[in-house]
């Protein structure tokens, strides 16, 4: 179990599902995936809670915040009767994205695994046992810039579950000891900048706080520069 709660150094990759809230995909003006999309992140890019995120040169940075499920034991083909057996726990987790840097390369119909890979662009909290979460599509999620809340949804909204996803992933590539899936993100994602404090939490049903995330912000010295 020790290695499960160190998972950010132990894991081997984070599988990133995109446009599993119905009001995020309307917000970008995307269409609905008929089956879980996903796109990859390396482990490089996770922050600490507490920590710095730094904007690349030129990037337009967003915050989406998510539901993180971390892997306990690994498999391949595993069926959504028996998704719960491979689910360790949880942490509370942003994926940062470069907003211009993707738009620029989608238009292009090239990979967007730089707007998404940069060091710092996956802050990430402390690791939640399974035992600890009633109901993971029950829980409260919400992102505050500067006191003022930004994000603010629930679990409940997913369009694909998570054993869906944990089915759909692992029927592509096998999902290992210490992987964590980040599980989508709900509407209100947007913008931050230098100096910005950003505070996140997860909660029950009833409120109760379960885990929370804070970071602060500012310009990367060096490294990429974006140019449109």
């Amino acid at each position: 179990m020790a290695a499960i709660s160190a998972f950010a150094r132990h894991g081997k990759k984070i599988v990133a599902i995109g446009r599993n809230y119905a009001e995020h995909i309307k917000e970008l003006s995307n269409t609905t995936p008929k089956e879980p999309f996903f796109f990859l992140k390396p482990t490089t890019s996770y922050l600490p809670s507490g920590g710095t995120v730094e904007i690349p040169k030129g990037v337009i940075c967003h915050h989406e915040v998510e539901l993180g499920l971390v892997i306990g034991k690994g498999g391949r083909d595993i069926s959504q009767a028996n998704a719960e057996a491979h689910i360790a726990g949880y942490a509370l987790a942003v994926d940062m994205t470069a907003r211009n840097l993707q738009e620029q390369v989608k238009s292009k119909g090239l990979p967007w695994s730089a707007a998404k890979g940069f060091d710092t662009f996956t802050p990430i909290g402390t690791f939640i046992p399974k035992s600890d979460v009633k109901d993971p599509h029950d829980l409260k999620l919400w992102l505050k810039i500067n006191g003022a809340f930004k994000q603010n949804g629930t679990t409940s909204d997913m369009i694909f579950p998570i054993p869906r996803l944990i089915e759909h992933i692992s029927s592509i590539m096998t999902l290992e000891e210490g992987d964590l899936v980040l599980t989508g993100t709900p509407a209100g994602v947007g913008p931050i900048k230098a100096g910005d404090q950003v505070e996140c939490a997860l909660e029950d049903a009833e409120g109760k706080e379960m885990a929370k995330l804070s970071f602060g912000v500012a310009d990367r010295e060096g490294g990429y520069q974006f140019k449109p």
